[in-house]
């Protein structure tokens, strides 16, 4: 019986505190009710970042997995922000042996964005994002070619979120 009085009171702690913050103003970033700062949902508030074409194939994904991200597949808003992009990518050998020939590689890419209100012009929030992709080097050209497009595939797709949730979380609190 006594193993029971601790647990009890575990959950009611745990459901006192979740009362408490319930009442705080805490809201979920990408919950279905979410809105701005000025009461605008956020959801729509994203939907109306317009994002600049990104030179190359890597920034034509990022530019895709935002769009879509944003819409959710949908329309676009009208434009009230436009989103600027500038990467740079990079491969680091890894592994490398006596010989030279490098058995991995990782592919960094960095993507720095400025969010540009449409109707003043004016920079209202800027940051950054960046990540690595692993991949193995082969013997088959065609395997390295696409080892390489997955890992910057996967690069891609993790700077589209990183951006995504810096300009949610940016629109949510001053928007």
């Amino acid at each position: 019986m006594s193993w029971r009085s601790p647990a009890i009171a575990l959950v009611a702690l745990a459901a006192v505190a979740g009362f408490g913050l319930s009442a705080c103003g805490f809201q979920p970033l990408y919950g279905s009710g979410t809105t701005t700062a000025s009461g605008a949902r956020l959801s729509e508030a994203m939907a109306a970042v317009n994002v600049s074409p990104i030179p190359g194939r890597v920034g034509q994904k990022l530019r895709n997995e935002l769009i879509f991200s944003n819409t959710g597949g949908n329309y676009a808003a009208d434009t009230r922000y436009r989103l600027n992009i500038a990467i740079r990518e990079r491969v680091i050998d890894q592994l490398v042996q006596i010989s030279g020939d490098a058995r991995g590689q990782v592919y960094q890419l960095e993507a720095s964005f400025k969010l540009i209100d449409s109707a003043s012009g004016e920079v209202i929030n800027s940051g950054a994002a960046v990540s690595r992709a692993a991949y193995n080097r082969y013997q088959e050209i065609f395997a390295n070619v696409r080892a390489r497009r997955d890992a910057e595939n996967r690069a891609a797709d993790t700077v589209a979120e990183s951006i995504k949730t810096q300009i949610a979380a940016f629109l949510a609190t001053s928007a």
